[in-house]
């Protein structure tokens, strides 16, 4: 597009048109140089860049094309309208052409598409933060946290077909007990079940497959820990700072030499050395489970985990089964996990994607084997 006076857009807006232009007057921008991370510093230089090309437009068309433009520069192009939906949890992109989102539950094709694989490719690349890492054919898979709560997973083809993007959002607050209420995750009597097992200091696993609510009744319970000391331990931050003296710890992949990688098991031996109240892992798949056994087992009581599995006898089989393989001989691996698990919460999604609590089982007092308090069959 020449510089210069532009006519008034009176119809759709085609932000596309508009990009070469802005594009360089941004590149001149002190304002946005001196600050390029900032959406709100991007925003305010990009309706400098329309103005100095004698754009004009109603105020609404303004609007929209100023935020279209920030979306694709600064943001993650046509995902970013997905994202404004609150009710979006997840979206799943495979490939330029093929994009799904999670809205209340349930998976949903949607119309946004973006231009080709390479389109695609640098928008992931534009929104990692310096932190990420490499993404490139030799790094071809990559985690991150971005602004605004979402955490981002990607592969580039060979280990998939097409690059395909994985987002979902971290909730930025802890919902409450009236939320869940609400929702149908629970009963009166679950609630009062759960709040009472915090406050004992029982050990608490939750458990479910993936998108079932795992991590976020976990911040749930760790809100109900006061002011004691919880450390905290994730490969990805998606609990916050649920309680009001939370310590975050998170794993490091190794550097492009292939050194520097820091584990569950390794952050989780520090954590021991840092007077925690309370352990929490996000997520137990490991061989991090044989320290978490021990811990559980000599005092480190009210600690909590989430555990991929399907229900209650699935936990402890598969906490057996990652003590196995950690070089933990059977009859001690039963014994440990018979010993340290004291309630396992199981969640779950019935037919219309609304999550639920489908199972509580607790250790009664002398007892060795879990015993289900309550169960839903939905």
């Amino acid at each position: 597009m020449a510089f210069g006076r532009a006519p008034a857009i009176t119809g759709s807006v085609d932000w596309q048109q508009y990009l070469p232009g802005v594009s360089a007057h941004l590149a001149r921008d002190e304002e946005l140089l001196s600050q390029p991370r900032q959406r709100s510093v991007l925003r305010r230089a990009v309706a400098r860049a329309l103005a100095k090309d004698g754009v004009v437009a109603s105020p609404d068309m303004w609007a929209q094309l100023v935020r279209d433009l920030v979306d694709e520069i600064g943001g993650l192009g046509p995902l970013e309208q997905l994202l404004r939906d609150p009710k979006v949890t997840d979206v799943m992109v495979n490939g330029p052409d093929q994009v799904f989102v999670e809205r209340d539950g349930l998976l949903t094709a949607t119309a946004v598409t973006f231009r080709d694989e390479t389109h695609l490719r640098h928008t992931v690349l534009r929104v990692l933060p310096d932190t990420a890492g490499p993404f490139d054919q030799a790094h071809p898979s990559i985690d991150a946290v971005l602004d605004g709560g979402v955490r981002l997973h990607a592969l580039l083809p060979p280990l998939s077909d097409v690059t395909t993007v994985t987002l979902r959002r971290i909730a930025a607050v802890v919902p409450s007990w009236d939320d869940f209420l609400a929702l149908g995750l629970l009963s009166p009597a679950v609630k009062a079940a759960l709040c009472a097992a915090v406050a004992v200091r029982k050990n608490i696993v939750v458990c479910g497959r993936s998108g079932v609510g795992k991590t976020t009744l976990l911040a749930r319970l760790i809100a109900e820990t006061g002011d004691q000391r919880v450390v905290i331990i994730e490969d990805t931050p998606e609990l916050g700072q649920p309680s009001a003296h939370c310590v975050s710890l998170r794993t490091r992949p190794a550097n492009t030499d292939g050194v520097g990688t820091v584990d569950v098991a390794w952050l989780l031996r520090n954590a021991l050395r840092m007077r925690p109240d309370r352990l929490v892992i996000g997520e137990v798949r490991g061989v991090e489970v044989a320290d978490l056994l021990q811990a559980l087992n000599t005092g480190h009581d009210g600690s909590m985990v989430t555990v991929h599995a399907n229900g209650v006898a699935d936990v402890l089989t598969r906490l057996e089964g990652m003590a196995l393989l950690a070089g933990v001989p059977l009859a001690a691996a039963s014994a440990q996990v018979a010993t340290a698990v004291d309630m396992v919460v199981a969640l779950a999604k019935d037919r219309h994607g609304r999550r639920y609590i489908s199972a509580v089982a607790t250790r009664q007092a002398g007892q060795v084997e879990l015993t289900t308090v309550f169960c839903d069959e939905r």
